[in-house]
């Protein structure tokens, strides 16, 4: 039987629902006028910080033949290093980043930069593989920071300016991913890989100055839950948003297609036919930072409305696999695969998280936890199955992974297009509480 709160109107317009929260400004122009609006400086502050932490992630990548020659470990066991940091990273996101919706913001973002700084020192003074598997956990952990960063700024930002903001932000975090191979390759070269993370253990705590001085202060939470029940309340997000499910494996299958890339390249390019240097394996990331400024761009396609945004961009990553079959042979052809292979990756990934932010604004923070799980379980997959694949089948296995993967994103793509548009548009217009 049909209750009386369900017969009364519903607020939400009839039309189509937008994508973009600014596009709801007109009709709640009021309200906007009384959020807080960031200003363009304040977000490009928040972009390279968030880029900034990022980056320590990926430090390690381009440097893996070179870690490995210093500790004296194959190049196989030396991959671990990029699995350890992603689970560490993983079990953060389900573990810590739920706690950005009780906790006091810049007091949690303080602590989390203080563990990446500790970690960063670890790892530039580990002497074995054990010690620099352990600093890689307080690494994954404390980089949680940056994905506290990201909701933030959608929280901060007015209904206007939130696909700007969001936007912005996740593309400096994504820049951030790709240009510090390039900056690991160049200044491992000059100074040596163990100087690089001292001075990104610096670096982090000047961030913490900075994040204190740009956020403002949260008040307290009215009825805050328990952690226990902030936990729960992340999972019953998951089980009541089948959208968010859905993006949260698309998202997992793309990151592990760019891990198992970039986890491996660096072995192709450092021996065989080029045998290149630590800079000029980190200058092939500088590549990547095109496809992620095009991302954003592909990220601003209404891809609630209709789903072909996300299967071009599967397909993206499929064929840039395709031409790289042909990198141990033809130079261009690992140019023209790596920047296809990050606009694809990059794109999912914006597409993704546009639409994540839209499904419950009252827990950004957990929903991004959900997605960043299963993103960064992803990540860890594909870097696995890349050490697996080199050392069984060389780079022809790398590829024929990657499309594999690429496969499985068709497949899903393929089951979940079916819903209509009007579904998911209702899911996104009344979200789970």
């Amino acid at each position: 039987m049909t209750s009386t709160a369900q017969t009364q109107p519903d607020p939400t317009p009839t039309g189509p629902a937008p994508v973009d929260l600014a596009d709801r400004a007109p009709a709640r122009s009021a309200e906007a006028r009384v959020q807080p609006v960031l200003t363009r400086a304040t977000t490009l502050i928040l972009a390279a910080t968030t880029g900034a932490i990022a980056a320590n992630l990926y430090y390690a990548q381009p440097l893996l033949a070179t870690i490995a020659a210093t500790l004296d470990i194959s190049t196989g066991t030396v991959a671990t290093v990029v699995t350890a940091t992603q689970l560490a990273f993983a079990a953060g996101l389900v573990l810590v980043l739920p706690l950005g919706d009780i906790v006091e913001r810049r007091r949690l973002l303080t602590g989390l930069l203080v563990l990446d700084a500790v970690g960063l020192v670890g790892f530039a003074v580990a002497p074995s593989l054990p010690v620099l598997l352990i600093s890689c956990a307080l690494m994954g952990v404390g980089n949680i920071a940056a994905q506290v960063l990201v909701p933030a700024a959608a929280s901060l930002a007015g209904d206007a300016q939130r696909g700007r903001v969001v936007g912005t932000v996740i593309t400096g975090l994504l820049i951030g991913m790709l240009a510090a191979r390039t900056v690991a390759g160049v200044v491992s070269q000059l100074v040596g890989w163990r100087p690089l993370f001292l001075g990104a253990a610096v670096l982090m705590l000047l961030l913490t100055l900075v994040v204190r001085r740009v956020l403002p202060a949260t008040g307290p939470v009215a009825d805050r839950p328990t952690y226990l029940d902030t936990l729960r309340s992340t999972a019953r997000l998951y089980r009541q948003l089948p959208l968010l499910r859905v993006r949260a494996a698309f998202g997992a299958l793309g990151f592990a297609a760019f891990s198992l890339f970039w986890s491996t390249a660096a072995l192709l390019l450092g021996g065989g036919r080029y045998s290149f240097g630590p800079a000029a394996i980190g200058g092939f990331a500088l590549l990547g930072i095109a496809g992620a400024v095009a991302a954003n761009a592909v990220g601003r396609l209404r891809d609630h409305v209709h789903p072909l945004p996300t299967l071009v961009a599967v397909l993206v990553i499929a064929g840039a696999f395709g031409v790289l079959l042909a990198a141990p042979h033809v130079l261009a052809c690992m140019v023209v695969g790596i920047v296809v292979l990050d606009i694809g990756v990059q794109g999912l990934h914006v597409l993704n998280q546009r639409t994540i932010y839209e499904l419950e604004p009252a827990a950004r923070t957990r929903v991004n936890s959900v997605y960043m799980t299963f993103y960064f379980l992803g990540g860890s997959l594909g870097s696995a199955a890349g050490s697996l694949a080199w050392e069984r089948a060389g780079w022809t296995g790398v590829c024929v992974t990657g499309l594999v993967i690429s496969a499985l994103a068709v497949v899903l793509w393929t089951a979940t297009a079916r819903r209509s548009p009007r579904s998911i548009l209702k899911e996104v217009s009344c979200p789970a509480s």
